[in-house]
C-alpha cells in the first residue's frame, strides 16, 4: 500500500523556490529579442525612406518633364489659333458683299469650334498620361513599403503571441 506523505501547515504556505537566474535568462532572451527586431524594423525603414526619396525624385521630374510637354502643347494650340484668326483676318480684308462676310465668319467658327474640340482632347489625353507618369513611381513604392510593414508588423505579432 502506497503511504501518504503527511503536509505540515509550515509546508502549505510556504513559498515556491524562485530562480533568479532562470528569470533573468528569460529577461535577457526577450530584450535580445526585441533588440533584433528593432534592427531589423529600422533597416526596412531606412530603405522604405531611401525607396521613397528616390520615388519622390523620380516624381519630381516627371512632373517637371510633364510641365513641359503640356506647356509646349499649348503654345502649339496657341499658335494653330492666331494663325486661323490672322488667316481669317486677312480673308476678312477682301470681302465683297456682306453675304461673303457671313459666309466666312461661319466657316471661321466652325472651324475654330472643330480646332478647339481636337485641342481639348490633347490636351486632357497629355495630361492624362502626365498624372499616370508622375504618381507611377510613389505609387510601386508606397504599395511595396505597404506589404513590408504589413509583413514586419504580423511577424512581430506572431513573435509576441509566442513569447
Amino acid at each position: 500500500m502506497a503511504s501518504k506523505k503527511s503536509t505540515t501547515s509550515a509546508e502549505m504556505f510556504e513559498f515556491p523556490k524562485f530562480d533568479m537566474n532562470k528569470m533573468a535568462d528569460s529577461y535577457r532572451e526577450l530584450a535580445e529579442k526585441s533588440a533584433a527586431q528593432g534592427k531589423e524594423v529600422y533597416a526596412k525603414a531606412k530603405t522604405a525612406a531611401e525607396d521613397s526619396t528616390k520615388a519622390l525624385e523620380s516624381t519630381l521630374e516627371s512632373a517637371q518633364a510633364g510641365t513641359v510637354e503640356l506647356s509646349l502643347k499649348a503654345i502649339e494650340a496657341m499658335r494653330v489659333n492666331s494663325d486661323l484668326s490672322l488667316s481669317h483676318m486677312e480673308a476678312m480684308l477682301g470681302v465683297k458683299s456682306v453675304a461673303q462676310m457671313i459666309e466666312l465668319q461661319t466657316g471661321f467658327f466652325r472651324k475654330q469650334a472643330e480646332v478647339m474640340a481636337d485641342q481639348a482632347k490633347m490636351m486632357q489625353e497629355t495630361a492624362r498620361k502626365v498624372a499616370e507618369n508622375v504618381s507611377r513611381p510613389v505609387k510601386a513604392v508606397s504599395e511595396k513599403n505597404m506589404a513590408e510593414l504589413k509583413s514586419v508588423g504580423e511577424k512581430a505579432m506572431d513573435d509576441f503571441q509566442a513569447a
